[in-house]
């Protein structure tokens, strides 16, 4: 394997840049306390119904487990922050929300061949000795923990990783190795004494600094979660039906994040302030043609349908029930609840509006 760990960083990280990934670092396999949080936060059963996050705790937890005789991770970030509004932003009073991560490609697909081809490099720099594997946000890896020691940034108490110059709006890629490298200095926390991001949460599931309930996350919610959503949560969720952005839309690093000028993370047409007339009459086959190699098609149909719903149901207005009553008929127990519920908030909404009106006359 190579002997000089320092130049063969420095070569990696080159070529990194030339893949695109404007953040490059690398970890030292240890033990570090955040390690021991998230097994924490297992126990107390804040991951809500994600049992694979459970079920992978130890190997998420010791990198050796991975890779064998793991030295490094390498983490590497992509800024996908594109000119759009922010979800905090005005917008038509019949629009939803898609988050912004979601507005164009999936990052799935597109880092993977990036990171596959700088562990490729890191193979051929070491003359095959380097083992390893490498993930994008698909193994059993806390990514945002090793590209906080990889010095990419801090974690931030809405548990998002946060650069000082970047904001938090970038892509992770990783790769566990066993070759020795030089490792980077992890960030102090710049979080200060605001609280911004866990005032902003219209669920409340920052619990505390640095500490998510995900039974309570919007982006839970709209992507994992399958099944009903209960009612007290339905308010909180306001226009959201894939994920949320809002404890980074007002978070103060992300007020003068530079912008992403990669064509695969340009929002495709529909995506940002989505109508949701549109999206509640979608079936199957528009369903997959409008959201093809997109990271919406995680939810599936049905999961959007019950989000736009919910989203519908928040924003009570009057021209939605045409496109709501159909669902009410629909085939799925869950989707017609929804839809019940939906035209409830807006035919009370609109009574109430109208009272109002003839007491102010």
């Amino acid at each position: 394997m190579a002997r000089d760990p320092k130049a063969l960083t420095q070569k990696l990280q080159r070529r990194a840049r030339e893949l695109g990934f404007e953040l490059f670092g690398v970890a030292a396999v240890q033990d570090v306390p955040e390690l021991a949080r998230y097994r924490e936060w297992i126990d107390a059963g804040l991951q809500a119904d994600m049992q694979y996050m459970a079920r992978n705790s130890e190997k998420r937890s010791n990198p050796a487990l991975v890779v064998e005789k793991a030295r490094s991770v390498i983490v590497c970030g992509k800024n996908y922050h594109t000119r759009a509004p922010l979800s905090t932003e005005s917008a038509s009073p019949t629009a939803g929300w898609i988050a912004r991560y979601a507005w164009g490609d999936d990052y799935h697909d597109v880092l993977k061949q990036r990171i596959r081809k700088l562990y490729e490099y890191l193979v051929e720099l070491t003359d095959g000795r380097a083992q390893g594997r490498y993930y994008v946000d698909t193994g059993p890896v806390l990514e945002k923990v090793w590209g906080q020691y990889a010095g990419l940034g801090w974690i931030g108490k809405n548990t998002c990783l946060i650069n000082q110059h970047m904001g938090s709006f970038f892509f992770l890629a990783v790769i566990v190795t066993d070759a020795e490298l030089t490792y980077s200095t992890p960030p102090p926390d710049r979080c200060g004494t605001c609280t911004r991001c866990i005032d902003a949460c219209p669920t409340q599931a920052i619990i505390g600094p640095y500490v998510l309930d995900a039974e309570k996350c919007i982006s839970y919610l709209t992507i994992e979660h399958r099944d009903g959503i209960p009612e007290p949560l339905r308010e909180g969720m306001g226009r959201h039906v894939f994920g949320c952005d809002i404890c980074q839309d007002v978070c103060p690093w992300n007020q003068k994040a530079p912008v992403s000028l990669e064509p695969a993370f340009q929002p495709r047409s529909g995506s940002v302030n989505p109508e949701l007339g549109e999206l509640l009459q979608m079936d199957q086959e528009n369903f997959r043609e409008r959201f093809r190699k997109s990271p919406v098609k995680r939810s599936k149909l049905r999961g959007l349908l019950r989000n736009a719903l919910i989203a519908a149901g928040n924003r009570q207005h009057p021209a939605l029930l045409p496109h709501i009553e159909s669902l009410r008929r629909h085939p799925d127990e869950m989707i017609r609840e929804h839809a019940q519920w939906a035209v409830e908030q807006i035919t009370t909404s609109t009574k109430a509006k109208k009272e109002d009106a003839y007491v102010h006359d």
